[in-house]
């Protein structure tokens, strides 16, 4: 036991790096599952076709920045083509993300050149290695500053988005759409803006992951749906108490935790087969948990 218990503080520091750069996807789907109350699957595509996208531009030469900017807009493209689907074709969300999951699954593979691999070269620029902002920072904890700072930023950039008016129409869009329509806008163009700004930001992440690992997998977006959907659950159903907190902070906390409980997992002997278990079993404990609360007696005068 104190073994494992040693091995998950020596994995710490990469947990906390994988668990802030997820945290990106984890934010997209928020805005999906917490504001619009849209299945959206299309984060199985789009998670990996930003991956593919700043993987197949830094090879290129293209600076790690404009792969990333170049990524997030392929990723509200994707966003866009599901929200089309859905409003103007009427047809149900959830099946409007698998119809878009599927075809992304072969774009990524045309924008990979056929491959379902690629890797970086350690001599190439990207966002976490070889470049000005890296030699600044402190040896071993550059990838943990940069994937701070990135979240932050993102974070910042959303909270400030809910509080405009185009965010509470967002967030009046998940709630009652009638209220939408009454404000002469049309919930349609709400929820198509919402999964570009959503799908924007699960390929964000998908970049910025290929980046710190210097590798693309074809199959990096399978379950990524179901652990950014952990995360925000855990972070939002954990933290309820905590009225102060915004949804975002809740989010990302509840990604590091997520994150954390993969590591002790490990750490504790599972095999990486067995972490789609842990992930049922938080899923379970995290919205079962209300059954277990002591519950308020009341006494009538």
């Amino acid at each position: 036991m104190a073994s494992s218990l040693y091995a998950f503080y020596l994995a710490l520091p990469s947990t906390l790096e994988q668990g802030l750069i997820y945290a990106l996807l984890a934010l997209g789907v928020m805005i999906t599952y917490l504001i619009l109350d849209f299945p959206d699957l299309t984060v199985d595509g789009s998670f990996p076709l930003g991956g593919a996208v700043s993987t197949a531009l830094i090879l290129q030469g293209v600076s790690p920045a404009l792969a990333l900017l170049a990524a997030t807009a392929s990723g509200m493209a994707a966003g866009l083509c599901t929200g089309l689907i859905h409003v103007k074709l009427k047809i149900r969300a959830l099946f409007s993300g698998i119809i878009m999951m599927t075809a992304l699954y072969s774009i990524n593979l045309r924008i990979a050149g056929g491959s379902s691999l690629l890797s970086i070269p350690r001599t190439s620029v990207t966002l976490f290695r070889n470049n000005a902002l890296v030699r600044l920072l402190p040896q071993d904890t550059q990838i943990l500053i940069i994937s701070l700072i990135l979240v932050v930023m993102v974070k910042i950039i959303i909270d400030l988005m809910l509080q405009t008016r185009f965010g509470l129409l967002l967030r009046a869009t998940g709630d009652n759409e009638q209220v939408v329509t009454a404000l002469a806008r049309n919930k349609g163009n709400m929820k198509i803006a919402g999964l570009i700004i959503a799908n924007g930001l699960v390929a964000l992440c998908g970049g910025v992951l290929t980046q710190q690992q210097r590798l693309f997998e074809i199959s990096m977006g399978t379950g990524a749906m179901v652990l950014a959907l952990a995360s925000v659950i855990i972070g939002v159903n954990s933290l309820k108490r905590f009225e102060w907190l915004r949804p975002t902070t809740k989010t990302i906390i509840g990604t590091l935790v997520y994150k954390a409980c993969y590591s002790l997992a490990i750490s504790l002997g599972l095999r990486p087969g067995d972490m789609k278990l842990v992930t049922a079993l938080l899923f379970l404990g995290i919205l079962s948990a209300w059954i277990f609360k002591p519950r308020r007696v009341t006494h009538d005068a």
